[in-house]
């Protein structure tokens, strides 16, 4: 089974594609390549990417979700926040990774994967530290790093320099998961939204996320801190979403694929114990 497909967006940016719908990104300079995120460690993402360069390869993970860090174990060199580690820990086992899978693309589907096409379990794994303010010069591309906690407690997002393109992972998006016990409350999570907005204004023109749709509008932080403004004023639409046992409200009406009744974009899918 063809568990990755790419495409070429630009000169130096390929996205990749699982077939569970999350998007990495593989940013080559002229001398190195950089990867972000390694989905959820099935189909030998290593392999894949190999076959798209023959360049040094550094992994950048934007957090330590299970669909998103668990193929690093494949890579020698590989950066996440200090933050996340615990939560890697607690998602990377074989078992865990089947079940996420199954639960994306189905039974059938699933079943035709075999177990060697599953990264082994590396809780030891040594990972090396990703903060806010590194930058990795690629040759004529250079990578900056950003905090943006809320998702997970680790959260980083990633600005391509050169080409004007800013790369939010889950941080924000059109269905940001704020309900879980390791996320930030909603006030400060706007606050960190808010932040990243001043930091990070005037330096791009393009927004990439990391599920399914591969583009978001610019406008995405301030239509985000808008949908903090409703729930922090109690005027949210407090639509019901239960996950995996967690019951939640997403902030602003939308169809089943998050879009927007109001045809904006940013959305946030909450715990309403955990406001401020």
């Amino acid at each position: 089974m063809n568990y990755y497909t790419s495409e070429k967006i630009t000169n130096h940016i390929t996205v990749i594609k699982s077939l569970s719908g999350e998007l990495m990104y593989l940013i080559e300079g002229d001398k190195e390549t950089v990867l972000i995120d390694t989905c959820a460690g099935v189909g030998h993402i290593r392999q894949f990417v190999e076959k798209l360069t023959d360049k040094p390869i550094t992994v950048l993970l934007s957090h330590g979700h299970i669909d998103h860090a668990m193929g690093a174990a494949e890579f020698e060199k590989v950066y996440i926040s200090p933050k996340d580690i615990s939560l890697y820990k607690s998602q990377c086992s074989v078992k865990e990774r089947k079940e996420y899978v199954t639960a994306c693309i189905g039974k059938e589907a699933a079943a035709l994967i075999s177990d060697e096409e599953y990264t082994d379990a590396r809780p030891d794994y040594k990972f090396r530290e990703l903060k806010e303010g590194m930058v990795f010069d690629l040759g004529g591309i250079h990578i900056e790093a950003y905090e943006l906690a809320g998702h997970t407690k680790g959260c980083m997002i990633f600005l391509i320099k050169e080409e004007r393109i800013l790369i939010l992972g889950d941080a924000c998006n059109n269905a940001t998961f704020l309900f879980d016990d390791i996320c930030s409350t909603v006030a400060e999570y706007q606050k960190q939204i808010k932040r990243a907005a001043d930091i990070l204004a005037g330096k791009y023109d393009r927004v990439f996320i990391m599920h399914h749709i591969r583009e978001a509008p610019t406008s995405i932080f301030c239509e985000m801190s808008e949908v903090c403004d409703t729930i922090l004023a109690g005027k949210a639409d407090n639509i019901p979403f239960d996950f995996m046992g967690k019951k939640a409200y997403i902030a602003k009406k939308s169809n089943e694929q998050f879009q927007r009744a109001d045809k904006k974009f940013a959305n946030l899918i909450y715990n309403p114990e955990r406001i401020k």
